[in-house]
């Protein structure tokens, strides 16, 4: 597959300002150059700005072979407009005028980009945001392919803030636990994962996994999860069979499987034993009695988007039956006939 050609536009003043503000730091422009190589090969770099209000930051952005676009602004007056024009136009532009140009990057975290992202994509152009947590518009994220936060990104040194003793012991008591953040995780990949089975031939590999996962959440990244990439994420919910991978075909891009239907089997036991052999349970409260027997019960780490899907798939194997009571308005799991 051929390498991404990506233009990158930079809203300067977005992203040094809010660094400062909202960060306590300057903006360092490296980490995003290292996140970019690692997605393609960028062919435009320009960033835009009245560069007298960010005289200190022209030579490190230089040495990172940036344009500087000069977007000077009136004495009293206010031009913020003036930058955000000038980049969408030249953003669109370039689209049209070089066809290589498979991705655009946009740095800024104003929602005012919003209709060029939609724009670049209908398009036919891949869209990456690049923002700050803290002062990115919430209608930015989802407008793109994926969007990236600035202090995720590898070689970003947030600096230390100083807390109170007593608040810093509260805040580490309240802090979820590791585990929680893996069922989370693996509950959108197993739901993603039938998804894609259901819509496909039933072959699902790593990449086409991680781009789903990407459509669903432009924001998500296994690096909030604890995982340094997305093998290692599918791996360890290998090791935890919660899925199987099959490297056969192409090697470092697996088929992403679920384990087979055996697998499950203590599930629907535990579901059928609750149920009892001559007894019948209402839909509704099945799903606490399971979680009560088995710690950390969760229907969608198997590949079932909801509990009832769940049972259904159980009534399919003869585990129990599940019938609708119209007098209860809900649906009866009974013993299997």
């Amino acid at each position: 597959m051929d390498e991404e050609r990506i233009g990158l536009f930079i809203d300067y003043e977005n992203l040094a300002i809010g660094a400062r503000d909202d960060l306590g730091m300057a903006f360092d422009f490296k980490p995003v150059a290292d996140a970019l190589a690692e997605r393609g090969r960028v062919v435009v770099r320009r960033a835009y700005a009245d560069w007298a209000s960010f005289e200190s930051d022209r030579q490190m952005l230089a040495d990172n072979q940036v344009e500087l676009i000069e977007i000077p602004q009136r004495r009293g007056r206010v031009r913020k407009n003036a930058a955000d024009i000038k980049m969408a136009v030249d953003a669109i532009e370039l689209a049209f005028e070089r066809d290589y140009v498979t991705a655009f990057v946009i740095c800024t975290g104003d929602s005012d980009f919003t209709p060029l992202v939609q724009k670049l994509r209908e398009l036919n152009k891949r869209v990456i945001g690049v923002g700050l947590r803290a002062s990115t518009s919430a209608m930015l994220p989802p407008a793109c392919d994926e969007f990236l936060f600035y202090e995720r990104l590898g070689g970003v040194e947030l600096p230390k803030r100083k807390q109170p003793a007593k608040k810093a012991k509260k805040s580490e008591a309240a802090e979820p636990p590791k585990p929680r953040a893996s069922e989370d995780v693996a509950a959108l990949v197993t739901t993603t994962l039938a998804g894609l089975q259901r819509s496909a031939d039933g072959t699902v590999r790593s990449s086409s996994l991680k781009r789903a996962l990407l459509r669903k959440d432009p924001t998500f990244s296994e690096a909030d999860h604890g995982f340094r990439g997305f093998g290692e994420l599918i791996r360890h919910l290998a090791s935890n069979s919660i899925v199987e991978l099959n490297e056969e075909g192409s090697r470092g891009d697996p088929v992403v499987e679920f384990p087979k239907d055996d697998e499950h089997t203590k599930e629907f036991d535990l579901l059928a034993s609750i149920v009892g052999k001559d007894g019948s349970q209402p839909l509704s409260g099945l799903k606490d009695q399971m979680r009560r027997q088995q710690k950390g019960f969760n229907e969608r780490r198997l590949g079932y988007s909801g509990f009832l899907r769940f049972v259904q798939a159980a009534s399919a194997r003869g585990v129990v039956s599940l019938k609708w009571d119209d007098e209860s308005g809900d649906y009866v799991v009974s013993a299997a006939d």
